[in-house]
Order: structure tokens, then sequence, then C-alpha cells
């Protein structure tokens, strides 16, 4: 037991000393309820002409989730309905720690499809070589930490977002299964 809690200890370490120890304060998180896009799974494309951009084929929601940010109301705007990507908790996902790039997503603007207003799609951002990032996935297979881009966060952000729910009476975390170890 004392070797797995030192082994975990030195993961976690790791994992802030590798990412430089960025994270979020407690006090950063909202939780509320409205209508947004929850691209947790979505998987993303390289937008033409815009270095480090993204588009990500994300779902839309509606209930209680967590951001950075306040929650908004869908707005009209020019490009049509638009919403916001937050989080809503995994209950199971895959750690991978290779260089595969993937989409940073929270908070991030969408745009409601009009012809199927269950999809958005979300102006994300590319990230990088952050440390060890996850794959929400309830199937583990050869291709899951290398094909295609993917909305993702590190490690160290979902459980920082987990814990954070701990204490939420509006949004509470599921256990989380991890279906590897580092890859």
């Amino acid at each position: 037991m004392r070797k797995v809690l030192l082994a975990l200890t030195l993961f976690v370490l790791a994992v802030l000393m590798i990412s430089g120890g960025k994270g979020w304060a407690q006090s950063d998180f909202k939780v509320c309820e409205s209508t947004y896009a929850l691209c947790t799974t979505a998987p993303c494309v390289p937008v033409d002409g815009k270095d480090g951009a993204l588009s990500c084929a994300c779902e839309v929601k509606t209930g209680y989730s967590l951001g950075l940010e306040p929650c908004q109301s869908v707005k009209e705007t020019s490009e049509g309905k638009q919403v916001s990507s937050r989080y809503f908790p995994v209950k199971s996902y895959a750690v991978c720690s290779n260089d595969r790039p993937w989409a940073w997503c929270l908070d991030k603007p969408c745009v409601i499809d009009p012809s199927n207003p269950t999809k958005a799609a979300c102006a994300c951002t590319t990230a990088k070589n952050q440390g060890p990032y996850v794959i929400v996935t309830d199937t583990l297979s050869d291709s899951t930490c290398t094909s295609g881009i993917i909305s993702s966060a590190t490690v160290d952000q979902i459980g920082q977002a987990t814990d954070f729910l701990k204490s939420s009476s509006k949004l509470r975390p599921f256990p989380i299964k991890i279906l590897n170890g580092t890859n």
C-alpha cells in the first residue's frame, strides 16, 4: 500500500513539474445551469489558414456544467446561435503522455448547427507538450493515444475540476475509472 501511495504522489508531483505547476484555484471554477457545448469526446480538425486553431464537433446540452467563466445564455451572433464549451463530469478515461496535439475547448465559443441543434462547432485551440493528458473513453485500444485530434485536458486539470466538484451541491463528479497507466 505504501508503494502505491508513494508512486501516486510521485506521479502527481511529476505532473505538476511537467505542467509548470499550472493549475486553477478553487475559486476559479463556476458551476451553473445553462445550454452549453460538451466537447469531452469531440473530434477536431485544423482550421485552414489559422495556425493553432481547431474546429471541434461538440454536443449541445442543457443543465449544470463547470467552467472558468460564468454561464451565458444562448447568444444570437452573425454566425448563428452561440454557446460556450463547458465541462461535465466523466466516468472513465485513458492517460496519454506522448507529444500528440490535442484540443483545448473549455469556455471556447461554439456555434450551434442550425440544421441539427444537438451539435455545435467549437473554436478550440491546439495544446501540446503540457504533460500527461486524458482521452475520455470507456474502451481502450492501441490507437487511443495516437490517432486524431481530440478535445482534452491535462491529468492535473481534470483532477482539479473533479476535486472542486466534490464540494458542489449542484454538480457532483462520478467515480473515475482510469483505463491504463501512462502511455
